[in-house]
């Protein structure tokens, strides 16, 4: 589906030129043959049944795509529903829609599905606080056909400033749009500035319906002429003069102005492998823009004597090398590490990562140094290019899974979700800043239940249950070497079991569903990759 080339509809291009059906299997064909091994596995698994095992070796052979499959839409008319209207901002700033105790905010190419307003009308009544209210749509190709799925998040005025993944269709009380009202200087950003001004008064007067509620038609209607300038004033605006916003397209990155860059503790615990820490270390050096750095090197009883000798060497040039021993205990490491630590802002790095742009820790810094902000995470890529992490997702893969794991490298991703920092419920510490009093204040990473696997995700979801918001910033990009270093043996496996069952007893209703998620993806495959059936309550 190729779309209208309007900057306005960069959000919905994660599934512009992908590859037809001969080409997709030539490629693949072409890989089996470069990698035999790889596709035997995959073979194997079919033949012994193992249907989710073969789904996961074929995406690590031949990547991962959406595989999306149009939804049937509902025949008919969205009808009317008393005390509730629909209505543009244009029609609301010049007094022209009739009064209602709920309005719908629309757009041209924007139209309700049939049942949307009894719905809407529905959450109104059973959540007296709720303010404003939006859902999903489904876009429609240059026939009106079904073609893309709109599957929004949880509220995320980060996500919202960067892409707006909600659009203009928001069904909001009447007595919250006449306090706020609507600013005309915004054509186009009305309806994302009307939520921002909300989401600062109270966050939790925003809900996303997961239901289908409205169809997108980019070939019927294009926004208004300032969509572009109205959405980087709004940026601009929330900025307010500390930073700037760069535009991409239809996305946004703001970037904020860090006076005082304080100093960042980069926290990287090894055993051995002495050729993946000093590739760790000799890019940070060469592939790091921030002015003050302090690197501490966790060793857990490494041996070997090129890995001694590469310490004394660290050692003469001012790094620290401080001695770990006993158990490998992942969790313990860094949080010695940190309390050794003399930097405001903690950098755990992995000693399997590389860096290759030198302003990725200054990306991570001007989020991890806003007071709302808890654990922030970077894309990782992998040795193919692909996504490694960019967000950890929950209740999928059975427990936890990496966001569009094993889509390629340069993907726009789900609502452009690989380009624009947003929301999410955990990252990875293979590469995670946060503050130094922020970390100290939950007691660090639980090292007595989750010595190795899942300390990540129990730290992020302490610091959101503490205040602290957990976000991915896709503009810092790094190389990960995902379990260059680990060795699985039966112990380790006990032990990776046992941390499963941690973790679900600490955050099993948590782990139930993840807001930043939608309920609609299949979670028997990767992120984003496939849609449950769409006779599913969700998406009714």
């Amino acid at each position: 589906m190729r779309l209208p080339p309007h900057p306005a509809f960069d959000i919905l291009r994660f599934a512009d030129r992908q590859p037809g059906p001969a080409r997709r299997w030539l490629a693949r064909l072409l890989w089996a043959l470069t990698r035999p091994g790889e596709a035997w596995d995959v073979a194997r698994a079919l033949l012994a049944g193992k249907r989710v095992r073969a789904r996961d070796r074929a995406a690590i052979l031949w990547g991962a795509r959406h595989a999306f499959r149009p939804p049937p839409l509902p025949a008919g008319e969205a009808g009317a529903v008393p005390g509730l209207r629909v209505a543009t901002p244009a029609e609301i700033l010049s007094g022209a829609a009739a009064p209602a105790a709920l309005v719908v905010l629309t757009a041209p190419g924007h139209r309700l599905v049939p049942g949307a307003l009894d719905a809407i009308a529905a959450a109104f009544t059973a959540d007296p606080g709720l303010g404003a209210l939006y859902g999903d749509a489904v876009v429609l190709g240059g026939r009106g056909e079904p073609r893309l799925p709109v599957l929004r998040p949880a509220f995320d005025p980060d996500y919202l400033l960067a892409a707006d993944p909600i659009g203009p269709v928001v069904a909001v009380r009447r007595p919250v749009l006449d306090r706020l009202g609507l600013d005309p200087a915004l054509p186009g950003a009305e309806v994302a500035d009307l939520l921002l001004r909300l989401a600062a008064e109270n966050p939790q007067a925003i809900r996303h319906l997961p239901r289908l509620l409205s169809t997108w038609s980019p070939f019927a209607a294009t926004p208004p002429e300032g969509w572009a300038r109205s959405r980087r004033t709004l940026a601009e605006r929330h900025l307010a003069g500390a930073g700037h916003v760069e535009a991409r397209g239809g996305i946004q990155a703001l970037r904020r102005d860090l006076p005082t860059p304080p100093l960042a503790s980069l926290i990287i615990p090894t055993r051995d492998r002495v050729e993946l820490l000093q590739a760790c270390i000799e890019s940070i050096r060469a592939q790091t823009d921030w002015p003050a750095l302090e690197i501490i090197v966790c060793d857990n009883d490494s041996r070997h004597p090129r890995t001694l000798a590469y310490f004394r060497r660290l050692e003469g040039e001012g790094v620290r090398v401080l001695p770990c021993p006993g158990p490998f205990n992942f969790a313990a490491m860094n949080n010695r590490a940190a309390d050794e630590a003399r930097g405001g802002l903690l950098v755990f790095v992995n000693n399997d990562v590389v860096a290759h742009r030198p302003d990725w820790l200054r990306r991570m810094a001007e989020e991890a140094l806003r007071p709302e902000i808890g654990a922030v995470g970077a894309k990782l890529l992998d040795v193919r290019e692909r996504i490694q992490h960019c967000g950890i997702v929950l209740g999928t893969g059975g427990l936890v899974t990496h966001a569009h794991r094993h889509f390629p490298g340069t993907a726009p991703g789900y609502l452009a979700s690989l380009r624009a920092t947003h929301r999410v419920s955990a990252v990875t510490a293979a590469c995670l800043a946060v503050e130094a009093d922020k970390f100290r204040a939950v007691a660090g990473f639980d090292e007595t239940t989750f010595a190795v696997d899942f300390n990540d995700v129990d730290l992020c979801l302490r610091l959101e249950a503490a205040g602290y918001r957990t976000l991915v910033v896709p503009g810092a990009v790094l190389y990960h070497h995902e379990a260059a270093s680990r060795r699985w043996n039966p112990e380790a496996r006990s032990r990776h079991e046992a941390e499963v069952a941690a973790l679900r007893a600490r955050w099993g209703a948590r782990l139930d569903a993840d807001p930043w998620y939608h309920p609609g993806f299949d979670p028997r495959v990767g992120t984003y990759v496939r849609l449950r059936a769409w006779e599913a309550a969700a998406l009714r």
